[in-house]
């Protein structure tokens, strides 16, 4: 199946991983930047809700994984025919295996779980980078809602997606699928 309808410039360019990395020796791209289905996306600094969000998460999400297993803001591949145009940078990836067991970007078979914090990126969080993730494999992914207060969790991925998604309040918990035994209550996050 397509990705979702992406709205493009008639005569935009469709960029590439390795015209990413010559525009970014020639000092030519921000500073922080990231690649999703051909588009550079500046990563501009992040807004105080989203930074204390993101400190918190790996703190959290400790009592589930161990803290080895946690990356922040680490590029990861994702699959083959998505990697030439795709170089997303997640907020945190949790790796089956301890991070330090492997070299290079992560790969999809390495990955248990995706968490992206959205303030101002709610729609891409949930729409292109969903998908992108589905289609490489990622078998849970949440998005973090800092202004609704709430975790959009993925599940099920497929070509076409995640088939399984659901919306967990602020007072609610979840679960990660890796570890249903753990239950995260999101108080804690959003507190």
């Amino acid at each position: 199946m397509e990705a979702p309808a992406t709205v493009r410039a008639a005569k935009s360019v469709m960029w590439t991983r390795e015209d990413c990395r010559k525009m970014e020796s020639a000092g030519l791209l921000p500073e922080r930047w990231e690649l999703v289905r051909g588009e550079i996306i500046n990563k501009m600094g992040t807004s105080k809700p989203h930074s204390r969000i993101a400190t918190r998460i790996p703190f959290w999400i400790s009592e589930a994984f161990s803290i080895d297993c946690i990356l922040s803001t680490c590029s990861i591949n994702v699959a083959p025919e998505d990697n030439p145009t795709s170089d997303p940078e997640p907020d945190i990836t949790i790796l089956k295996r301890p991070n330090g067991e492997s070299d290079g970007n992560p790969e999809p078979g390495e990955i248990e779980l995706i968490i992206e914090v959205s303030d101002t990126t709610l729609a891409h969080d949930l729409g292109p980078k969903a998908w992108l993730y589905a289609r490489a494999g990622v078998p849970e992914y949440w998005v973090i809602d800092i202004k609704g207060q709430r975790i959009h969790v993925h599940r099920e991925p497929g070509s076409a997606g995640y088939t399984f998604m659901r919306v967990v309040e602020a007072d609610g918990e979840v679960s990660p699928l890796a570890r249903p035994d753990a239950v995260l209550k999101l108080e804690r996050l959003f507190a």
